[in-house]
């Protein structure tokens, strides 16, 4: 299979879907002549004329409920943000239109549109660029929410959730654009609402999405390395809906946890995963589950603050020494 970046495979993504539909169309800051903030939407303007790929001003509230509107009357939108921090300010079309209509019609009004965009920290863009906002759509009935870590899961999931007929956030992790993996040629999709077990293992279970994905992996060859401990490695993808069977399955296998994340403790994402698994699977637990989350602050602008408040794989291996009593 071509090996190909992840802004790459995005790209793919929306070429393949505006070609395949022509209700779908890309809206956003600077999606058309300079072709993307971070190149996602490169040659895109060129290949479908300024009707399908609509650079907008900076009003986030507006063109979301441009987007929101254009959904209700049939077409595909798929909204960009240039970051999902500035996205706060269009939460009111995303939380309160997108994601109601459907219920608030009695089922008449599908709202088929994608909102996306990084998110999460990059490197020193300080408090208020740095933020893993996926708890809070997650916690939104109406919306889907996704967060691929790769190439491949990308591609896959952007297109499935182009075709979606609900409202769908999708969120890219800041720093994943440059990486590469294999994207096979063609048409495919991933389902939303599906993990996918990233590494096999039977001592512990980490659990992550996103750029957590990378963490955790690396997290894992260390423990294979230095402690013989084998770890698996459960990318979610999907945030909302939440693939409880496969999580619960590794943990019935494993008997040990760690959910990593780089949003904030309270209220993450890792604390729904928590509750599911002490729901279902009780007594495949011989330790408490831990999570290593960002630190429980705004994000420093300072270099070494910056990296001591994310999660890294150090802060994994000590949470695993001590679900396997190691410490």
């Amino acid at each position: 299979m071509p090996v190909v970046t992840y802004r790459d495979a995005l790209n793919q993504a929306l070429r393949e879907e505006m070609d395949r539909d022509p209700n779908v169309f890309l809206m956003g800051e600077e999606v058309g002549v300079y072709q993307g903030a971070y190149k996602v939407s490169r040659g895109l303007l060129e290949a479908f004329n300024e009707r399908r790929v609509i650079d907008t001003p900076i009003a986030e509230l507006g063109f979301a409920g441009i987007g929101v509107g254009a959904a209700m009357v049939g077409l595909r939108p798929v909204i960009e943000f240039m970051t999902w921090n500035f996205a706060l300010l269009a939460v009111d079309q995303v939380v309160n239109s997108a994601a109601k209509m459907l219920y608030m019609s009695g089922g008449q009004i599908p709202i088929p549109i994608v909102f996306r965009g990084p998110g999460g920290a990059a490197l020193q863009l300080a408090a208020q660029h740095s933020q893993a906002l996926e708890s809070w759509y997650a916690h939104v009935p109406g919306l889907k929410v996704v967060a691929p870590a790769t190439p491949y899961d990308a591609k896959g999931l952007l297109k499935a959730a182009i075709r979606d007929d609900n409202p769908v956030v999708f969120l890219e992790g800041e720093m994943l654009y440059n990486a590469k993996g294999e994207v096979p040629d063609g048409d495919y999709t991933v389902p939303i609402g599906v993990a996918d077990v990233k590494r096999e293992g039977s001592d512990v279970t980490l659990i992550c999405h996103s750029k957590t994905v990378t963490v955790a992996e690396r997290a894992a060859e260390r423990l294979a390395a230095e402690l013989d401990v084998s770890a698996e490695v459960v990318d979610l993808r999907s945030i909302r809906p939440l693939d409880t069977e496969t999580i619960v399955t590794s943990v019935q296998k494993t008997n040990r946890c760690v959910v990593v994340e780089e949003g904030w403790p309270f209220c993450g994402v890792g604390a729904q995963v928590v509750d599911e698994l002490q729901r279902r699977a009780f007594d495949s637990l011989d330790a408490p589950v831990l999570r290593v989350t960002s630190a429980d602050v705004p994000m420093p602008y300072n270099k070494k603050l910056e990296r001591a408040a994310k999660p890294n794989p150090d802060r994994v291996i000590a949470a695993v020494k001590q679900v396997a009593y190691l410490d």
